[in-house]
């Protein structure tokens, strides 16, 4: 039996995040992936919203991500885009770029991190005790760890093997994507009619002035709305044929499919995202319709959320009672896409009613305070997580929320702030008097940093908020503290969230 801190079932996106963050804090940590390698069949999601562009910033990977992608405006509710232009972030923007390309970046940032990883074998089965659990994998062999993490997408057997329960809606749509060639050519782009939305599309584009233009030649990607609810079988090019023919009169002459597969509307949540030594992240924890395209980025904020926590509680500088924070902080998160995309999917009925509600919606998402509150959820940048008070009793607006990257000026020299998360530790800043911490006991994993920031505090959604004099971030670039001239509250805060301090 081999041996691991921790044992990550599934290697998608969440699951490589999670191993990153794992990595950054020392633990041993492995991957189980049922495929061979990390290349992945079909479209799946289509890109990354704002808040999971910083995050990768905050770890240093996202220039490997806007290399390859292309930047645009992707937030949107029900077919209306929700310009972030001018919210306050370096990023202000989603990013085009396919699933198969995020993983692969992810993977080659989580091989240099010297994760282990076990590919090709399926997870058979876990049981766990009170010290740990066993993971038994489909080759006979079996991994034993103090934590395992079902990061294994939506019919995730490590949360049916917990036994944890996830309800929900079942599906009441379902729509066929694929790759094909065709003997004649659609008219590329999005439609609707009576059956609801289907597009088609060429795999190779680029975005000029927001528009997608689509390159020439090469195989078709096709989206089709299906008459009734699909099973749950595998669908076939026979399926798609008659789904094509149906919405759309013909099939084009569909053939050599590259792949086909099919998504719903089905909507679940875990009813908990930990069971003792069991945790659930990603599409494990919640499944929901892709509209808006949130699934793939919520999983990876999640990753981020558990990885320093499930770090500390490993290594001993944190007590286990630190992961129920997890649940309490990203469960509200999922619960909200669930709303938000149910809501889009009544949305594209094709029912003169539910096309009057779409119009009203359109108007008002057509004024400033809805655009911003609508983009600030679309895009992930107004998370606001409850972590307590400040040092005056009251909450700051900044408690739970992400920290701006801020231009720092620092004895060493001018700074991004998120450079100083790169290696996913907790920060106490100083904005006040240089060494008005030094003398304060701190947990030895906290980096505490003097600095200077000139210029206004702004968050998105909310605007202007008054300026701190000291923050304590966590490694998931969220303000746990805030000090207005003085530091009560700080030392609880230190304890709470990152263990005893160094003296102690």
């Amino acid at each position: 039996m081999t041996e691991h801190a921790v044992v990550i079932v599934g290697g998608g996106p969440t699951g490589l995040m999670l191993a990153g963050e794992l990595a950054l804090a020392g633990v041993d940590v492995a991957i189980v992936e049922r495929r061979p390698d990390q290349d992945l069949p079909g479209a799946r999601a289509g890109g990354l919203h704002s808040r999971t562009i910083e995050v990768l910033d905050q770890r240093g990977i996202a220039d490997r991500f806007l290399s390859e992608g292309q930047v645009a405006q992707v937030a949107g509710f029900a077919s209306n885009r929700l310009d972030i232009s001018d919210f306050p972030t370096r990023h202000p923007y989603g990013l085009g770029l396919w699933q198969r390309h995020i993983e692969r970046i992810l993977a080659g940032w989580v091989e240099e991190l010297a994760v282990t990883v076990y590919r090709g074998r399926e997870v058979a089965g876990i049981a766990q005790d009170d010290a740990g659990v066993d993971v038994e994998l489909s080759d006979g062999k079996s991994l034993r760890a103090e934590y395992v993490a079902g990061c294994d997408g939506g019919r995730s057997l490590v949360r049916k093997a917990s036994g944890i329960e996830f309800p929900g809606w079942d599906p009441t749509t379902s729509s066929l994507i694929a790759e094909v060639e065709m003997a004649e050519e659609p008219e590329l782009g999005i439609h609707r009619n009576a059956f609801g939305i289907h597009s088609f599309g060429r795999l190779e584009y680029e975005i000029r002035d927001g528009q997608v233009i689509y390159k020439e030649g090469g195989p078709v990607g096709v989206m089709v709305t299906e008459e009734h609810v699909g099973p749950a079988t595998q669908p076939t090019l026979h399926d798609l044929s008659e789904a094509l023919i149906a919405v759309c009169g013909t099939d084009y002459g569909v053939h050599s499919p590259t792949w086909i597969s099919r998504f719903t509307d089905m909507t679940r949540q875990a009813a908990a995202y930990r069971d003792r030594r069991v945790l659930l992240a990603g599409d494990a924890a919640h499944v929901h319709s892709p509209d808006g395209g949130q699934g793939l980025n919520i999983g990876v904020q999640d990753a981020v959320n558990l990885g320093w926590k499930l770090a500390q509680v490993v290594n001993g500088t944190a007590p286990d009672s630190l992961l129920d924070t997890y649940h309490a902080e990203r469960h509200p998160v999922a619960a909200r896409v669930l709303r938000n995309t149910m809501a889009q999917t009544a949305l594209r009925r094709a029912d003169d009613r539910i096309k009057a509600v779409g119009e009203v919606i359109a108007e008002l998402l057509g004024m400033e305070e809805p655009r911003k509150r609508f983009a600030g959820m679309q895009s992930g940048l107004d998370v606001h997580y409850d972590v307590g008070h400040d040092d005056a009793g009251e909450g700051h607006p900044l408690l739970g929320r992400r920290i701006p990257d801020l231009d720092l000026i620092t004895p060493d020299g001018p700074l991004r702030l998120f450079t100083l998360l790169h290696d996913a530790r907790p920060i106490l800043l100083n904005l006040g008097e240089p060494g008005g911490f030094d003398a304060l006991p701190r947990p030895v994993r906290v980096k505490l940093i003097d600095a200077k920031y000139v210029g206004t505090w702004e968050l998105p959604v909310l605007g202007e908020v008054p300026a701190p004099t000291g923050v304590l971030i966590r490694p998931d670039g969220y303000v746990a503290w805030v000090g207005e001239q003085t530091q009560v509250g700080l030392a609880d805060s230190l304890t709470s969230w990152f263990g005893p301090s160094a003296a102690g």
